[in-house]
């Protein structure tokens, strides 16, 4: 899909695609057709490959500067269920004419950037555009990521009144969500950080021009970035430690089932083998007596009771 604006600080314009690229246009595209493809490397002068860049979703994130334009590929959150996180890469390309972001598919952080939005950004302030589609990204990292915590925290009540399967699996949904986005964040930190040394490249000002405001708004984008990078190690940290702990309780409450199961195998065969002494075919105590079961009876339920006791006592119950 193909979506062309254009921004003037108050209104968001959707415009048809010409043969010519508009100046200060910002070419969306979300999981381009080849024919898509063609028509904005057509018109913009771009190499496919380039436009492609982001469409891997194994790509990682990274700064490309030539003559002509600067690709900035960042790792964006995405979530696919419940439960569920991942990252996906996302191509930004500035050009002297134009800004285009390509990506595998829609998300939230190019969705808030739309015609009820219009007057917190314009399409042909390139650089200040990128840094807040870079904050944005950055801020919905800290809201997956306080998601994440509050719903570890639902599996561990959860957890504590009755251990099941499935709350394990959702445990480890979230860990591995959080590991997609520590490899994320961390390479984004890298991204911004070259991002911050363009500022004082001249050969690139006809590309990248970062006013005082747009310095402020790169080092913003950082301070985020790395408070999720903190936030995810600890989470991560917790969340690991949980399934550890509940891993020993598990392990711990199996132990005493089988120690039970132990205590009442050795009580059921004290009975089991007096009555099989009784039952032979020879001489036996009380064999003439009308009360030889009763106390065969009483032997056994007494010798039984006392070995109760005693693995009581040891605390085998």
């Amino acid at each position: 899909m193909l979506k062309i604006y254009k921004s003037n600080c108050e209104t968001l314009y959707e415009l048809s695609l010409n043969s010519t690229p508009v100046k200060g246009a910002w070419y969306n595209l979300i999981n381009p057709t080849a024919e898509e493809i063609d028509a904005v490397a057509a018109v913009t002068s771009l190499p496919h490959d380039v436009i492609k860049a982001a469409l891997d979703e194994e790509e990682r994130s990274r700064v490309e500067i030539e003559d002509n334009y600067v690709l900035v590929i960042t790792n964006i959150p995405i979530m696919r269920g419940k439960d569920m996180y991942d990252t996906l890469p996302l191509g930004i390309i500035i050009t002297a004419d134009c800004f285009i972001t390509v990506c595998l598919e829609p998300n939230d952080v190019l969705a808030c950037f739309n015609s009820a939005t219009a007057k917190t950004f314009s399409t042909f302030k390139k650089t200040r555009f990128l840094f807040q589609i870079l904050y944005k990204s950055a801020t919905l990292y800290l809201k997956y990521l306080e998601q994440i915590n509050r719903r570890s925290d639902d599996i561990e009540l959860q957890l504590r009144q009755s251990m099941q399967n499935q709350e394990f699996f959702q445990l480890l949904e979230l860990q591995k969500g959080l590991t997609y986005f520590t490899a994320s964040l961390r390479s984004n930190g890298i991204v911004l950080e070259k991002l911050l040394r363009l500022r004082s490249n001249t050969q690139l000002q006809h590309l990248i021009k970062m006013y005082e405001e747009d310095e402020d708004l790169l080092e913003d984008v950082i301070i985020e970035n790395k408070q999720a990078i903190e936030m995810v190690e600890m989470y991560g940290n917790i969340l690991s430690s949980m399934m550890d702990a509940f891993a020993s309780i598990i392990s711990n409450n199996l132990n005493i089932v089988m120690k039970f199961l132990a205590a009442m195998t050795i009580l059921l065969a004290i009975p089991t083998v007096i009555a099989s002494f009784w039952g032979m075919n020879v001489d036996v105590p009380f064999k003439d007596s009308d009360y030889g079961f009763f106390y065969v009876f009483l032997l056994s339920t007494t010798i039984t009771g006392i070995s109760a006791f005693t693995l009581w006592k040891k605390g085998m119950f």
